[in-house]
């Protein structure tokens, strides 16, 4: 006899059906295509891979044929298969390749999944932004319904791309997250089931991005408004001052620029005394970096 086991992931060919503007520097937008009746996801930060078209092109070039799967290594990312072949395609031929987290998902009678939410970061889209504004934010910007994109994203519910496991012992839930990682950070407190407590604090560069979060859990969320001048030790001194309620099995989840997510790894291991296997870091993006050079040096 043999047992079938499930691809972990999978690509799916995606459509967009409708955007929204949630503040100055957020758009959510929804997906949707019969390729969806195969993702599952249990949501959280769940983790995925958006692959969008150059202008002009009527679809992303992805070799999508090729599987998700590397034959040298297993895994997704790296070595040949797909991704050797997607990194030789020319620059301008080649589709953009950025990283996201699934902000919800809706699922139909048959209990398959039919529509999807990413939330995208809009830096340098404003008129008079001292950033410029990237591939992925433009692509959001100017998105509308038809547009089509591929996902690698989860064909299993519980991925090893969910980051955010609160131990079964947690007494207090420690979040934060720059704009980047609100998605996922929301997206996390909205699943804590009642009784649970909380502690967030979320930064938004916009008073107008502050967003209505509905969550069962007993969460106290503080919404920081970064302003131009707001860096890495604005942000140090708040989480420094704030006042925990008493816990003795406290977790840790912090996501956004990697270094101000080490300062702050290193703020609750080495100032607070939490035990450092239950501290979860993830650093979405580095200042003054590319995704593309991010992934160069691995």
């Amino acid at each position: 006899m043999t047992t079938a086991v499930a691809a972990p992931f999978r690509f799916f060919s995606l459509q967009v059906v409708r955007t929204r503007r949630l503040g100055p520097s957020l758009a959510r937008v929804t997906f949707a295509g019969p390729d969806l009746h195969a993702f599952h996801s249990d949501g959280r930060d769940q983790s995925l891979s958006l692959f969008l078209p150059h202008p002009g092109q009527p679809e992303p070039a992805v070799p999508v044929e090729l599987g998700w799967e590397s034959p040298r290594s297993g895994e997704a990312g790296s070595g040949g298969g797909w991704w050797q072949a997607w990194r030789e395609l020319p620059d301008d031929v080649r589709a953009v390749m950025r990283s996201y987290t699934l902000r919800a998902l809706r699922t139909g009678e048959d209990g398959h999944t039919t529509e999807i939410d990413i939330d995208f970061v809009l830096h340098g889209v404003e008129p008079g932004s001292p950033v410029q504004a990237g591939p992925a934010a433009r692509w959001a910007a100017g998105a509308a319904p038809g547009d089509r994109v591929v996902m690698l994203g989860p064909a299993v519910a519980d991925n090893r791309a969910i980051r955010f496991r609160p131990p079964a012992d947690t007494d207090l839930v420690v979040i934060w997250g720059d704009e980047t990682a609100v998605p996922a950070a929301c997206a996390a407190v909205e699943s804590l089931p009642a009784g649970t407590r909380a502690r967030v604090w979320l930064e938004v560069p916009h008073a107008e991005d502050v967003q209505d979060l509905h969550t069962a859990a007993e969460a106290e969320v503080t919404w920081l408004v970064k302003g131009a001048a707001a860096g890495p030790e604005a942000t140090l001194a708040t989480l420094r001052a704030a006042e925990l309620p008493p816990t003795t099995h406290p977790y840790v989840w912090i996501a956004g620029e990697s270094g101000r997510v080490k300062r702050l790894r290193r703020h609750f291991v080495g100032e607070r005394g939490i035990d450092r296997r239950r501290v979860t870091f993830v650093g979405y993006w580095r200042q003054g970096l590319t995704e593309e050079q991010l992934r160069e040096q691995g």
